[in-house]
């Protein structure tokens, strides 16, 4: 490979990361303020196990999903 094609492929994967960190950064935020919603309507929030470990596979599910599209 040639320097111009490995600056070409450094610049694509900064901005891969930084546009994979902006999204990650607005769901996070987003998932933050939907918890505060449903404590300001219920008082308290309490995640029981079972909710626990629907989260973790809906999360690992959706992780999945993106590493498939490069497929």
């Amino acid at each position: 490979m040639s320097e111009n094609e490995l600056t070409i492929k450094e610049n694509r994967n900064g901005k891969i990361l930084a546009l994979g960190t902006l999204i990650g950064a607005l769901v996070g935020l987003g998932a933050a303020y939907l918890i505060l919603q449903r404590v300001d309507e219920e008082g308290n929030v309490s995640i029981g196990p079972k909710e626990g470990v629907k989260l973790g596979v809906s999360v690992f599910s959706f992780f999945r999903q993106i590493v498939q599209l490069g497929e």
